[in-house]
């Protein structure tokens, strides 16, 4: 009854949640367009004549651009633990809208040759970047902020932020793909989604000028300014960690990839799928994936995160090359696609920012996140439109999938060594 009692009175910090969460949705709207997007822009910053190239190159600058995101996990996960959350997620927040503002406003390869990819690289550096820090430092804060027992519903709102920028941005596409013409789109209307990502950025940095600094990083940070070499710390006095991360971090970065940004492009230019039917089933799904995230973050609270994360990677292992067929033209095989895919998904992400919170201590927390989870992320996620778009260019287009797969069998192991940590204190 006692319990009972407390799950009454116990209020959510909305407010609080809100702001820390509001920067993620940024990050994650401008990430999303740039893939989403890309099937009307990759021509106008390579030369033409060839599509098939363009969007290639279009995915590789995507990819390269990941690879800053350990970079940016680094320094800006070591700005957090040192200086504190609350400025390390406003830099983040300044740096992503600003690379967004430059896509928008950037002039083609028609108008000044080599200078546009160059000047698309730069943003999408920025971007990587800032990215890489966001993620560690949002998942730190919330994971922070958190009572013990209630972590994993806290951490739900990570990826409600999430699933809710990347629906508008899939929604937008969808709203642009109706109502302008496939010239228009590709003439300009590309652009709009990348300006309106700039003026979010003004409401978000505003959101979270209020924001204050977690108890726990007020205890440490005299702790962390002591701590020499960070990065070598956390391979020297917590591997298992650091293993552990990375092995459950590959498969969740290539379903996040591969249903949210890989399988768009994918569908219209490889399987001839309709982009309206493209843009509607992704939407749909994705309100599918905003809607469970909560629930599943108490069901880690009341049941543990382990059988929950076995249970995601034994079905992905088994379901994700079927579902694959049914990325073809028609809405329904569509939908039926990405919502059993992102349903699945879910498992993984309602809990991800408490299970990594939990790995590592106070003051290599935001350090240890941001460097590891965003280099499997670039290993992993960052190449995945790419490696999907040329095994398809070569004829083996399910191979992509059976490749997911092995991943998820990989990370079902990596799961199994995990302690469970429900209910218990962050290190």
């Amino acid at each position: 009854m006692v319990e009972t009692v407390a799950e009454v009175r116990h209020r959510l910090p909305a407010r609080k949640l809100f702001a820390a969460s509001v920067g993620n949705a940024l990050e994650w709207f401008d990430w999303t367009i740039y893939a989403t997007f890309s099937i009307y822009f990759a021509t106008a910053f390579f030369p033409a004549g060839n599509d098939t190239l363009a969007q290639i190159n279009t995915f590789a600058t995507y990819a390269l651009a990941f690879f800053f995101r350990p970079l940016g996990g680094i320094l800006l996960g070591r700005f957090a633990d040192v200086r504190g959350r609350r400025p390390a997620m406003l830099l983040t927040i300044v740096l992503m809208a600003a690379g967004s503002v430059l896509i928008g406003v950037l002039p083609t390869f028609e108008q000044v040759g080599w200078l546009a990819p160059i000047l698309l690289l730069l943003a999408r550096i920025g971007q990587g970047l800032s990215l890489g820090g966001e993620v560690s430092n949002a998942s730190a804060y919330l994971g922070e902020i958190a009572p013990p027992e209630r972590r994993g519903r806290y951490s739900s709102f990570f990826y409600i932020s999430t699933g809710s920028a990347v629906l508008v941005a899939f929604g937008l596409g969808f709203v642009l793909a109706r109502v302008l013409s496939e010239a228009d789109m590709a003439a300009y209307g590309w652009r709009i989604p990348f300006l309106l990502g700039g003026a979010l950025g003004l409401v978000g940095l505003w959101v979270r000028r209020g924001l204050t600094e977690t108890e726990l990083f007020e205890e440490r940070k005299a702790t962390a300014r002591r701590v020499s070499r960070p990065l070598l710390t956390t391979l020297r006095k917590h591997p298992r960690a650091v293993g552990q991360l990375v092995g459950f971090t590959m498969l969740s970065t290539l379903s996040y990839y591969t249903f949210f940004s890989a399988l768009t492009p994918f569908a219209v230019k490889t399987r001839g799928a309709d982009d309206v039917d493209v843009f509607l089933a992704l939407s749909i799904a994705t309100a599918v994936f905003i809607a469970l995230q909560y629930p599943m973050g108490a069901l880690a609270d009341r049941f543990g995160r382990k059988p929950q994360l076995l249970v995601w990677s034994a079905a992905t292992a088994v379901l994700i090359v079927p579902l694959s067929t049914l990325v073809r033209p028609g809405l329904g095989n569509l939908v039926v696609a990405f919502t059993v895919g992102l349903a699945l998904y879910t498992a993984m992400t309602a809990v991800a920012p408490a299970l990594m919170s939990e790995l590592f201590p106070t003051e290599l927390r935001a350090l240890g996140i941001g460097a590891w989870y965003n280099l499997t992320v670039a290993v992993f996620g960052g190449t995945a439109p790419l490696v999907i778009s040329a095994l398809a260019g070569a004829g083996a287009q399910t191979a992509f999938f059976y490749y997911v797969a092995g991943a998820a069998v990989v990370s079902f192991l990596v799961i199994l060594t995990l302690p469970e940590t429900r209910g218990t204190d962050l290190p």
